[in-house]
């Protein structure tokens, strides 16, 4: 008898045991029983594994089998939240001899039950949480977030003090009020409401259990993350510098009265591990590693640090630059400082500004500089140049004459899908680069950008804040 696509028969087996794929082998016994099944004998081998007590509760066939890998985990959650069902069609006539259009014809869709669609036209709640939970936002002094609407004047809304209020300040305030309950911040919503309206705290009338939740803050965020952590030690505080002041002494940052607090331990961590790669890391890489304790580790004092380790970090430039000091210390805080600025930081998140004060041509270049001046020619793209037809050579003599004469242009490149616009960028970058000369690719959407060598999108290029409409 052959076996199935199921690899049935399986094999006799003394006892159940676990295969490389985390799924059981189940034991069965040769016991010299079998059954004629469709002129077919089957015994032992062919029983696929099953649960008697489910058989007869759901009265229907029903497998049962153990599955222990991590995979079995994936695929639970992935079906479980991998959303609504979705169907992919085009709409073409029947007899067309005309070849698919994707760009005209393609189309997509989603399929929707007749009962989910009442419910979601209705506005009915697709979930909920018990108890409900409240995010508590945590911001620095006058660091709140404000939404303003393109057409609103922004000086009436600065003057607007309203405005101004979250969950945060707010709770400040209630905490100056005579006979309020000192409580923690996560603790407010238990007593406390919050009113979006007129953006205020009143108190609960009801006992309804409400979670508070305050948001999270990792280290690298500096004071946000120790502000946050005293937020949730420190009972009924009247305002940010209440926060700061223990015994009638006003530290100067969070981070200190947090440690005089006795909230967080000031240890030999980064010092340690600063000193231990000093032994065995170059100094690029060195350097590198300071920024990353700079960020993540938030040291108490990084001036001192710097001044401790500055001689490993700076020893090859010591070696290049043996009689200049200024120019060694410039190149090593310049060099720390590109690392930080790949991690969206900056010396002067830390203090450290005045190492970078006084600057050469050299050591000025900032990293998008420095990575348009590195950044490589492709091949193909300096191939483009030889294979442009008469058109695009005509647009591309007329562009790059201006860059050649130093002239400003702003130009225009127009055409249907598939006439080789992106193939004329690729022809100009080219060009412009073998020149020496930067090139900064930009374009809306990440797919355009993507095209081109070194493309970005113009949000990330030049920082274009995201307007957040409400809908």
């Amino acid at each position: 008898m052959g076996r199935c696509k199921y690899n049935y028969p399986k094999t006799f087996t003394a006892e159940t045991t676990t295969n490389s794929d985390g799924y059981p082998e189940y034991r069965r016994r040769d016991d010299g029983q079998a059954a004629v099944v469709r002129k077919q004998t089957l015994d032992n081998r062919w029983v696929i594994p099953y649960n008697p007590f489910l058989l007869s509760l759901f009265d229907c066939h029903l497998n049962v089998e153990v599955c222990s890998t991590i995979q079995a985990v994936k695929y639970l959650y992935k079906y479980v939240y991998k959303g609504h069902d979705r169907i992919s069609f085009n709409v073409i006539k029947g007899a067309d001899p005309k070849p698919v259009d994707e760009i005209e014809q393609y189309q997509s869709g989603r399929w929707v039950s007749p009962c989910e669609a009442m419910w979601r036209l209705y506005g009915f709640e697709l979930f909920e949480t018990q108890p409900p939970v409240m995010v508590l936002p945590v911001h620095l002094q006058n660091m709140q977030t404000m939404r303003l609407h393109p057409d609103e004047n922004l000086e009436a809304v600065v003057a607007n003090e309203k405005r101004a209020r979250t969950p945060l300040t707010e709770f400040f305030v209630e905490n100056s009020k005579e006979g309020t309950e000192p409580l923690l911040y996560a603790d407010f919503t238990k007593k406390y409401r919050w009113d979006k309206g007129q953006k205020r705290w009143f108190k609960r009338k009801t006992k309804l259990l409400v979670i508070g939740r305050v948001v999270f803050a990792s280290p690298s965020e500096g004071e946000r993350y120790f502000l946050r952590i005293l937020l949730l030690h420190v009972r009924g505080p009247k305002s940010f510098k209440d926060l700061l002041t223990i015994n009638g002494y006003t530290c100067a940052t969070f981070q200190e009265a947090a440690l005089k607090r006795h909230l967080i331990e000031e240890d030999n961590t980064v010092d340690l591990c600063l000193n231990e790669a000093c032994e065995v890391q170059m100094p690029s890489a060195l350097r590198h590693l300071f920024a990353i304790v700079l960020i993540f580790s938030q040291p108490k004092d990084p001036a001192e640090l710097w001044t401790k380790y500055y001689c490993h970090l700076s020893e090859d430039f010591n070696r290049k630059f043996p009689n200049d000091p200024n120019k060694v210390s410039r190149l090593t805080a310049s060099s720390v400082e590109i690392s930080l600025e790949a991690m969206g930081k900056s010396l002067k998140a830390f203090n450290l500004e005045h190492l970078m004060e006084s600057e050469d041509d050299e050591i000025r270049r900032t990293k998008d500089i420095v990575d348009a001046l590195d950044a490589p020619i492709p091949q193909e793209c300096a191939d483009c140049r030889t294979m442009l037809n008469f058109e695009r050579i005509k647009a591309f003599d007329t562009i790059i004459s201006h860059v050649k004469e130093n002239k400003p242009g702003a130009f225009f490149i127009d055409g249907p899908g598939g006439t080789g616009k992106t193939f004329l960028y690729n022809a100009l970058y080219a060009e412009v680069r073998l020149m020496n000369k930067i090139v900064l690719p930009t374009a809306t959407s990440g797919i355009a950008a993507a095209n081109i060598p070194s493309g970005r999108t113009t949000h990330s290029r030049f920082k274009i804040l995201l307007i957040l409409m409400d809908l």
